[in-house]
């Protein structure tokens, strides 16, 4: 639910103040997928929320990340989603029809409006228009080439921005994932899959949002198809070949850790007055701004958040055994860091009726049994 005006206000006003000087990076679908695969991560969360680049804060604190695509793989993944809409879109939506929609009849004259309008409300409201005026001509195909849609996280709004959606005669709406990665035989690497799954998730999340809109209005809700289309090239060449990916699993998760996230407005209230995350701070002074708000680091954090190498230095220092991965952390229980671990192990700390502290001894004694028999 939107906050009241007032209320929101006060918010941004804070995020501002968090951000400083430097301008605002809006959260993508992408940045939402990898917040949602660790809401426990206050840092992350409230850093996303004022806007703050992670990039360029990771430079500044030493801890440089390698995160993102490089420049070749934007431009060719550029070329190949222009490749694929040409022509108002009929090679798309062909692939659309062929996959998802047989039934339906061919795609012949669709409607490609235009999108444009300033600001990212602008564009919001003019996709929102033109969804309703799809509603209002059943038996069209209408494609949405980079529509923008609004997704309310933690209390702050998130502009997000899929490569299509389409609008089926019947009404129903599709979201288009198109990527650079090729498909193999017809399949594709399973990780890439997987996080084009959850990023297009995130946005028939925020569609579902905009049917529920429309359908306030008294008309009946279009339907949000959970199959989603993603476009890529076949084998080795620039030519598009298409899959159908059911995201339910993917939508249903998604939204439940976006609702279990601390809300950003919390996080706030308990950072000390004048905390500020601008790049520009001398590096003590934005070492202990970024410091006041905890992290839950994970070896997972590596290939989704700009701060990673950072998190995992901290958490390193600390001996925290979350930097050995989320398993190992559910193992132990209630031995959080490698030290206690340690000492369960040889039978100095911790009580040995907890399951976890009599497998460490154990363990630290078939360990012994082996070094002690390598040695005879």
């Amino acid at each position: 639910m939107p906050l009241p005006r007032t209320r929101g206000t006060a918010l941004r006003q804070r995020l501002a103040e968090l951000r400083g000087d430097v301008p605002a990076k809006a959260l993508d679908a992408r940045a939402l997928a990898a917040l949602a695969a660790n809401p426990g991560c206050a840092r992350r969360a409230i850093l996303d929320g004022a806007g703050v680049n992670k990039a360029a804060l990771a430079s500044a604190l030493g801890s440089p990340s390698a995160f993102g695509q490089s420049q070749f793989a934007l431009t060719r993944g550029n070329a190949f989603e222009a490749k694929v809409k040409a022509d108002g879109g009929a090679e798309l939506l062909r692939l659309v029809h062929d996959k998802l929609d047989r039934s339906a009849e061919p795609p012949a004259d669709a409607r490609v409006p235009d999108l444009t309008a300033a600001g990212p409300q602008g564009r919001t409201a003019r996709t929102e228009l033109e969804l309703r005026e799809a509603a209002a001509h059943p038996g069209v195909w209408t494609l949405l080439d980079h529509p923008m849609l609004a997704l309310d996280v933690a209390g702050s709004p998130a502009f997000l921005e899929p490569d299509a959606v389409v609008v089926h005669p019947d009404g129903s709406w599709t979201v288009v994932e198109i990527k650079s990665f090729p498909l193999l035989d017809g399949s594709a690497d399973p990780a890439k899959v997987g996080a084009a799954a959850r990023q297009a998730a995130v946005y028939v999340l925020a569609l579902e949002e905009v049917a529920a809109r429309l359908g306030d209005e008294g008309a009946p809700a279009p339907r949000v198809r959970h199959r989603v289309l993603l476009v890529c090239p076949r084998d080795f060449s620039n030519l598009p070949a298409a899959s159908a990916v059911d995201i339910r699993k993917q939508r249903a998760v998604t939204a439940r850790q976006l609702a279990r996230l601390t809300r950003i407005e919390d996080i706030a209230g308990t950072l000390p007055e004048g905390t500020c995350f601008s790049p520009e701070l001398p590096a003590e002074e934005l070492t202990a701004a970024v410091e006041s708000v905890p992290a839950t680091y994970a070896p997972e954090c590596l290939s989704a958040c700009e701060l990673a190498f950072h998190c995992r230095a901290r958490s390193r220092q600390e001996g925290a055994v979350t930097s050995l991965g989320r398993p190992v952390r559910a193992e132990l229980g209630g031995l959080t860091t490698v030290e206690d671990v340690l000492a369960a192990a040889r039978g100095e700390a911790g009580d040995p009726g907890d399951p976890a502290v009599a497998a460490l001894r154990r363990a630290a004694a078939l360990r012994a049994e082996a070094l002690e028999a390598a040695c005879r």
